[in-house]
């Protein structure tokens, strides 16, 4: 890695490397920057606790301090990892492409992975893990704890999931990742990556909230068998050292609710 001029200290709150925290905790590895890594219990809701929202009143994770800067959101995170650390890039290349067409495309897949994809995987992801915790909740204890969640929509996740979400709601996400994997699987066919020929952050995205786990999420939709473009570029990143090593990250997550845990309480 190149030597890094003003290099200071950097944090990263994060839960399970799955979902948005692994999405964010990619482009670290990647670019072999050194960071602290500070994990927040979700399953204990450490996410809405005092010393937490002190450092982002929003209460979700993943969060980047970069000494005392507090940044937060996926993407963004990701892209200003690309502004303030330029020449720490892997060997393979930029994780945003240098030029603007390229850059562009990259954009234009985030922010379809971003509507098309992550909110509605995380719906079904909500909606059979985290309605087995929410609906172990004592009612007391339940509304204690919701007094805490800092954003009304967040909220009023919790209290859906408590009860499990409408079925038409359920279909309607599934319509959707059915929608969005079709048209990566035709995309793929003709493109070694989401961006062109070289691995970006929208393939971080892509894989982070879908691609890695899509398959066992989602068995009856037969990846493996039916979208073969999926499965040569799932592999591909899955192959890539930093992948491997942010996946064997902290995870507290009970075994009997890790399948579904990188749809779960966190949030972008």
């Amino acid at each position: 890695m190149p030597e890094l001029k003003g290099l200071m200290m950097l944090k990263y709150y994060h839960a399970e490397p799955l979902a948005n925290s692994l999405k964010s905790m990619l482009p670290l590895k990647e670019k072999g920057l050194a960071y602290e890594s500070i994990y927040v219990d979700l399953h204990k809701f450490e996410q809405h606790s005092d010393w937490f929202v002190a450092i982002n009143p929003e209460g979700q994770v993943p969060v980047l301090d970069h000494d005392g800067t507090i940044i937060t959101h996926t993407t963004v995170i990701n892209e200003y990892l690309e502004d303030v650390f330029p020449d720490a890039q892997p060997a393979s290349g930029p994780l945003r492409p240098r030029d603007a067409v390229g850059a562009a495309r990259m954009r234009y897949w985030n922010k379809f992975v971003d509507e098309h994809v992550m909110n509605f995987v995380s719906m079904h992801g909500w909606h059979r893990l985290v309605r087995v915790i929410a609906s172990s909740i004592e009612d007391g204890q339940f509304e204690e704890l919701m007094s805490h969640v800092p954003l009304p929509d967040q909220k009023k996740k919790w209290e859906t999931a408590r009860s499990g979400f409408a079925q038409k709601d359920l279909d309607h996400a599934t319509d959707k990742i059915v929608y969005a994997l079709d048209k990566i699987e035709q995309h793929l066919g003709e493109n070694a990556y989401l961006a062109g020929e070289t691995y970006s952050l929208a393939d971080i995205n892509f894989y982070s909230h879908c691609g890695l786990m899509v398959d066992r999420m989602f068995p009856d939709m037969k990846v493996n068998e039916t979208r073969p473009n999926i499965v040569r570029w799932r592999d591909a990143v899955s192959a890539r050292p930093a992948v491997q090593e942010a996946l064997q990250s902290e995870d507290r997550t009970a075994p009997g609710l890790r399948t579904w845990s990188g749809a779960g309480t966190e949030h972008s």
